[in-house]
């Protein structure tokens, strides 16, 4: 594990680039061992050739958002080849609005090897890092102080070693707040992801790489089973009730029977005597 810190990613604050991925959401994604067309290809992307450059990404991500007047979830990804520890990795990058189109894809992306993912939903925002190997879910969290997976604990010596402050969390800015010197804990993940992949991002590579396009789709709805009814009135009495997909289905149609069926208007004579 190298000795990168959150200095070496001090250029985060002043690059054009990482400032629209801030205000619109990115996902930066460095998978080892698979090529940048079977990331896409894993990702279920269609093909969009080739571009060079951030700026040009950002332009093609633009051009979607304006197509899909900001409210679909596809999104543009590019991806490229880089040098790191045990090989050649591939980085993934993509302006996904916290869209999560990457979340379906890790799993078989890590199968076998290694994938370090960094994120923030732009807004009011979110900011997330999941490392996986072999297809688990090591260690993940939004703040360094709460962590999960199965294997929560495991980068907590390169966390305090890098600055992050595990016992009292960090504030709203983003800044450490503990003993320690504060750190800019983006930076300080950005840091963290190299330590854990060799992979050292720079302004200039993401400004002037050439990218493999993809154009990743909508995530489709997961199909439901069921629902879960669960209210508890001003008096603290509760009702909790499962109703299946079969029972809700089955109610409907009665509804709809009930309701199509014709009006009988009953006259005087019709009356009972």
């Amino acid at each position: 594990m190298n000795s990168a810190t959150a200095r070496d990613y001090a250029w985060i604050r002043s690059s054009s680039v990482f400032g629209y991925a801030l205000d619109v959401g990115y996902t930066l994604t460095l998978v080892r061992g698979v090529t940048p067309a079977a990331v896409l290809a894993l990702m279920g992307a269609e093909p969009q050739g080739a571009c060079t450059g951030a700026d040009e990404l950002i332009e093609l991500q633009q051009d979607l958002f304006e197509e899909t007047d900001y409210s679909g979830e596809a999104v543009i990804a590019g991806a490229f080849s880089v040098p790191g520890e045990g090989g050649d990795w591939t980085l993934l990058l993509q302006f996904d609005g916290g869209a999560g189109s990457w979340s379906r894809s890790l799993v078989p992306l890590s199968t076998g090897g290694r994938a370090v993912v960094h994120s923030s939903n732009g807004g009011k925002p979110i900011h997330l890092f999941h490392w996986y190997e072999d297809g688990d879910l090591l260690t993940t969290f939004e703040w360094a102080s709460s962590r999960e997976g199965s294997t929560p604990d495991d980068l907590n010596s390169v966390l305090r070693e890098l600055g992050f402050d595990l016992d009292e969390g960090e504030d709203e800015t983003g800044t450490g707040t503990g003993t320690g010197t504060p750190i800019d804990t983006k930076a300080g993940v950005f840091a963290l992801a190299e330590r854990m992949t060799g992979v050292r991002v720079t302004e200039d590579q993401l400004r002037n790489a050439e990218y493999q396009v993809g154009h990743v789709p909508e995530e489709p709805a997961e199909e439901w089973t069921g629902i879960v009814i669960d209210i508890t009135d001003a008096n603290g009495d509760r009702l909790y009730k499962e109703v299946s997909r079969a029972d809700v289905e089955t109610a409907m149609a009665r509804s709809r029977v009930e309701a199509e069926a014709p009006v009988v208007v009953r006259g005087p004579s019709s009356s009972p005597s």
